[in-house]
């Protein structure tokens, strides 16, 4: 149950927010009582009154309006004054994802979140434990005659994301790697050599940076997820192709991070035993 603070507190608390929200929006007592279409003398009561009597609903909700913030912050509620679109807005965002191989805006959701453990399902292998003859095979139709110019400026952010206090924990469906070993579906065309050198690059990646990468293999004939990224307690990003939809709410977040934490724990194959893994689907090359 919802404990209801008293009326004397929460009316003081309401002289207290609406003179904060007053002096936030660079207003005063006049210009508010005009912008509401009140007397100024009815803000000046509001204000000086030190009883437990709050003022009625229109009241508050037509200050709340004006000045930008909520009505239930005014009135104790909740403690984020933003109103409710606001709060939208920022809980929820909707940001072009260009293809690249680490774009701006998921360097800077990176940086924003070091320290925190990053939860990651890519869409293919992950950028970060690619080899550079990975990426110019992936990119190079793409990118054109700016490959090796993108390579070379992403790879310091690459070794950033790799150094960096994050602790990077990864899910992969197991038919991501088998495909790649075959060189079938998405990486039909490329070369044994590089699929041979990748899958040795990526089990040693495993071993050396463990326990700070993980990365585990689940099953998608029972688990599906879509390509999604959470930093830490901050945000959730899933990828839809050409945008990422980013999530910054407690429940979102909770929701989202408890979906990847199952297909941690539903893991046909552990971040331990990966390494063995990868070495053995090289050898099938």
């Amino acid at each position: 149950m919802v404990k209801i603070p008293d009326k004397r507190i929460r009316a003081a608390l309401l002289r207290d927010r609406l003179t904060e929200a007053m002096t936030t929006a660079r207003s005063n007592q006049t210009a508010l009582a005009r912008d509401i279409g009140v007397d100024r003398s009815t803000i000046s009561q509001l204000l000086k009154d030190k009883g437990a009597r709050l003022p009625n609903a229109h009241l508050v909700a037509a200050c709340a309006q004006v000045l930008g913030v909520s009505t239930d912050w005014l009135l104790g509620l909740s403690e984020r004054p933003e109103n409710a679109a606001d709060l939208l807005a920022n809980a929820l965002t909707l940001t072009e994802a260009p293809r690249a191989l680490v774009d701006e805006q998921i360097f800077n959701w990176h940086r924003e979140a070091e320290g925190y453990k990053i939860r990651y399902v890519p869409p293919a292998l992950p950028d970060v434990l690619k080899t550079r003859d990975m990426l110019e095979w992936e990119y190079g139709p793409h990118l054109g005659k700016t490959t090796e110019q993108a390579i070379n400026a992403s790879e310091d952010r690459l070794n950033w994301m790799r150094a960096s206090q994050s602790d990077y924990e990864i899910a992969l469906p197991l038919f991501e790697l088998a495909a790649f070993a075959e060189g079938s579906g998405y990486y039909a065309g490329l070369s044994a050599d590089i699929r041979h050198t990748q899958l040795e690059v990526m089990a040693e990646l495993a071993e050396t940076l463990y326990p700070r990468l993980r990365v585990t293999l689940y099953d998608a004939r029972r688990l599906y997820s879509a390509p999604l990224t959470i930093f830490g307690p901050l945000l959730a990003v899933l990828y839809i192709g050409r945008n990422y939809i980013a999530f910054r709410d407690k429940d979102r977040l909770a929701v989202l991070t408890s979906h990847f934490d199952h297909l941690v724990r539903e893991a046909t194959v552990t971040a331990r035993d990966l390494p063995a893994h990868l070495r053995g689907l090289a050898r099938t090359i």
